[in-house]
């Protein structure tokens, strides 16, 4: 059986994430006191009993989905045989990784490539940039449900203004990105070709798409700057959805992502193609366990790890 762990992005957080592993574990606790001094605040107080609208927030939502994700991926490595036979688990081990957006960067930790202190400084400075590009421009995100990709494609490229494919989720469902005016007027065309649902969804901007592009430009510095490594097993990044090991093709996807589409439909097929039978999601929520299903087929083994 060849595993395949995956990491969820902006959009799984939810109120008392993370608390119960804080409590009960020692080595859990003293990496968010860790994550708390990083970051300068104390975001462990927002995760464990911060209201929705707290948890929203750019700059808080990504590196508490980071922390919980990663702190967990760490237990659960150092579990005894005992623990796990206890807590009905099997020993932590990946042939592959992958993450949705942010969860890229819980990926690359968990698999070795960037140490948990540097992938918090990354994330946190990437959910400061994109804030920054929020608040410049008016822009949104909605989810398009029941065209095709190619669809969808012409539906933006035929839209004034700026709007672009932004997640490639799963079959006949794709996120768009871009300009307030643009977005909306998008949804409009997508139901008059036949579109079954076109939500705009409640995010603070337009994230994968160009105009994340001073966000981009600023990561850019930090992640150059950053020691990231070669993998011994291979990530699949949002960018291309295939296979990476190479630490300098992993810093051009992580920097290219925040402009570009994540293809996660397409990391999904090509995990299965290399032979991936078990998906495990590790973090909060379960939205990666539905969309892999709904791409790969409802008999696809696909759970979740939200805490020990």
């Amino acid at each position: 059986m060849k595993k395949a762990y995956v990491f969820p992005g902006q959009g799984a957080q939810f109120s008392g994430m993370g608390a119960e592993l804080y409590q009960n574990n020692s080595l859990a606790k003293e990496l968010f006191e860790q994550g708390n001094e990083i970051l300068g605040f104390r975001i462990t107080d927002i995760m464990f009993t911060g209201s929705a609208e707290e948890l929203k927030a750019t700059n808080v939502t990504q590196p508490a989905i980071y922390l919980h994700s990663t702190i967990l991926a760490k237990c659960y490595q150092t579990l005894s045989e005992k623990e796990l036979e206890q807590k009905s688990l099997k020993a932590f081990h990946a042939d592959m990784f992958a993450g949705h957006s942010l969860g890229e960067f819980s990926a690359l930790t968990a698999a070795g490539a960037v140490s948990f202190e540097d992938g918090l400084r990354l994330v946190a400075l990437r959910a400061r940039e994109m804030q920054k590009c929020c608040e410049k421009v008016s822009g949104t995100m909605a989810a398009i449900i029941g065209l095709d990709d190619r669809t969808i494609e012409q539906i933006c490229s035929q839209t004034t203004g700026i709007v672009v494919p932004a997640n490639y989720n799963s079959e006949n469902q794709i996120v768009i990105s871009g300009e307030l005016d643009a977005v909306h007027a998008a949804c409009e065309h997508a139901k008059e070709m036949g579109a079954k649902k076109a939500i705009i969804l409640p995010v603070g901007g337009a994230f994968h798409s160009p105009l994340m592009e001073e966000a981009r430009l600023e990561l850019g510095k930090a992640i150059a700057a950053t020691n990231i490594v070669d993998t011994q097993f291979p990530i699949y990044q949002n960018v291309t959805g295939h296979a990476v090991r190479d630490s300098k093709e992993i810093k051009e996807n992580l920097l290219t992502q925040l402009t570009s589409p994540v293809r996660w439909s397409q990391s999904i097929k090509n995990m299965l193609f290399d032979g991936a039978d078990y998906y495990l999601e590790i973090g909060p929520g379960n939205v990666l366990q539905g969309l892999i299903k709904r791409t790969l087929g409802p008999n696809v083994v696909a759970e979740g790890l939200v805490s020990l």
